[in-house]
């Protein structure tokens, strides 16, 4: 049964793949920009647009155009079908190289930031439903509404100002390495198993160094509203009938709060994958904040330089990283309650 609902779920997701894919590629063709201008400038000659226009394959038939992108033209040996996202009209690069070099550093930071902030909030909203109403539980319930509505971008520079500029335990927001030392071999793209890879520690714990302000800075914003739905979801369980019924037949407390727990987790996992999804290309401030130079930056250049290529190719990866993020999450939560996948 767990096998069927995995494959219901994995054809959902492709089929949700294609047509965002397909959306995507005419929704950027319907904005009110010229992108051939943008490279050739405005002032440009006929035959100089004209030439550029061929040189961009904007100038064949729309259908043309996503037939070669799919990977479907029978003159084509390329395409998407093929695992080529194209050349990027700005670098003259292959889009899927510049994803693999910016990618891995969001994830990296996204994963870290997701991972503390999950170890914070269970237990902090756990101990806040024990006792609802309570001072702790006011606490707790301030400093979520408080977190969870603030700036990240705001709380990155004071936190610069603060542990760099005033306390100096900090290292400056140059980056993820000091620019005077050597990156390990890009074995992975992650810099934290690449470093481990080619034992090169010092690399290693200056890598975790360099994250400790962002990752410090997406815990402190999204902690908040995890810590809220694990509050709240506890609170829920603790007063459901299976939870009385299991205090009445005497069971022990640590035995009620795992079985608590387990039904409060299920909101609070689904909200912890939304979150994530978001963050892929919402981290974009924090990168931006502290040089990182990760998937966000590179979706906002790619914008701006009207880069057809690159944002088909970022808003695609994005999407099929967020999808698989769902169906991990379904799967988690058919193991938490199998009757999910009936």
């Amino acid at each position: 049964m767990l096998l069927r609902y995995v494959i219901g779920r994995l054809l959902v997701g492709v089929t949700q793949l294609l047509v965002l894919t397909i959306a995507v590629f005419f929704l950027i063709r319907l904005l009110p920009a010229d992108p051939v201008s943008r490279f050739v400038g405005l002032n440009s000659s006929d035959e100089a647009y004209a030439q550029a226009e061929r040189n961009l394959g904007l100038d064949r038939p729309i259908g043309t155009q996503l037939a070669h992108y799919l990977g479907l033209a029978p003159d084509e040996g390329s395409g998407l079908l093929q695992g080529d996202l194209g050349t990027s009209w700005v670098t003259g690069s292959p889009v899927v190289s510049e994803i693999g070099q910016t990618l891995p550093l969001t994830l990296e930071l996204i994963t870290l930031s997701f991972l503390f902030a999950f170890l914070i909030a269970v237990p902090v909203g756990m101990l806040a439903a024990l006792r609802p109403g309570g001072k702790a539980d006011k606490a707790v319930f301030v400093y979520s509404l408080f977190a969870g509505s603030q700036p990240e971008f705001w709380w990155g520079i004071l936190f610069v100002y603060v542990f760099f500029f005033v306390l100096g335990v900090a290292p400056p927001p140059l980056g993820i390495l000091s620019p005077l030392t050597t990156a390990p071999p890009a074995t992975t793209g992650f810099i934290l198993v690449d470093s481990l890879i080619a034992g090169n520690v010092s690399a290693f714990f200056e890598a975790l160094h360099h994250f400790m302000l962002p990752v410090g800075t997406l815990v402190f914003i999204l902690s908040g509203p995890i810590v809220k739905m694990v509050r709240q979801n506890m609170v829920r369980a603790l007063q459901s009938d299976f939870v009385l019924y299991a205090r009445c037949a005497g069971l022990p407390r640590r035995v009620i709060a795992f079985y608590a727990l387990r039904a409060a987790m299920a909101p609070a996992m689904t909200l912890i994958g939304i979150l994530y999804g978001f963050m892929l290309g919402g981290a974009v401030l924090v990168e931006s904040v502290f040089a990182l130079g990760g998937i966000g930056q590179y979706a906002i250049r790619s914008i701006l330089a009207f880069d057809y290529p690159a944002i088909q190719g970022v808003v695609l990866v994005i999407t099929a990283i967020s999808l698989l993020i769902y169906l991990l999450l379904d799967i988690a939560h058919a193991f938490i309650d199998p009757r999910v996948a009936y």
